[in-house]
């Protein structure tokens, strides 16, 4: 699997960069691929979200865009300090999507325990959390089995951006961070490792 990395990218031109990687598979022009990103604080409305969901887009005079992003789930934040990671994934062999999302749960799982944090898998919804907070969310859409978004991990993001929705359809907003967690790293050290353990999609 191939790693694309970008500093930060626009919604929108993410978008399109997974849907032409997704057609050159499909093609056979392609190998599966890994991007790392960030983006331009948004939020994202899933194919189970609803506007309803955006309590309000101005955050201590910030306004927040919103774009409806066709993955799974339903609404979530993206903004500057989260490490997005796209997984462009071949599953043709497989067929097996609750398989696929287990792993990007996993590759997430195994990142924060190389710097001393326990996350695990929770009955309250997919993702990452430790404990009752959420620290990854995924989102996941499959076009002839041919995967694309991905999961969103906080290492040091503007946690009251995420006051702005109903995060992932809980009303409490338990959501968390690395800094939070007392975990002060670079982006570029936990994409380091987070690259190693993509292997799993091998």
């Amino acid at each position: 699997m191939r790693i694309i990395r970008h500093v930060q990218q626009k919604y929108p031109e993410s978008q399109q960069e997974q849907e032409t990687i997704v057609a050159d598979i499909l093609a056979g022009k392609s190998e599966p691929a890994l991007i790392l990103t960030e983006h331009p604080p948004l939020y994202t409305i899933g194919t189970s979200g609803s506007k309803q969901d955006i309590l309000r887009c101005d955050i201590d005079g910030e306004s927040i865009a919103t774009f409806d992003s066709g993955r799974g789930g339903e609404v979530t934040y993206h903004g500057p300090g989260q490490l997005v990671c796209y997984v462009i994934a071949d599953l043709r062999q497989q067929q097996d999507l609750h398989k696929h999302v287990w792993r990007l749960e996993e590759m997430i799982i195994r990142t924060l325990a190389d710097f001393d944090i326990f996350a695990e898998r929770n009955k309250r919804g997919i993702g990452v959390w430790v404990g009752e907070k959420k620290i990854a969310a995924v989102g996941v859409r499959c076009r002839r089995w041919i995967t694309f978004h991905g999961i969103a991990l906080n290492i040091n993001p503007n946690l009251k951006h995420f006051s702005g929705i109903v995060t992932c359809g809980m009303t409490d907003n338990p959501v968390t961070s690395m800094q939070q967690l007392g975990v002060n790293v670079q982006r570029s050290d936990v994409e380091k490792s987070l690259s190693l353990h993509s292997a799993i999609f091998s």
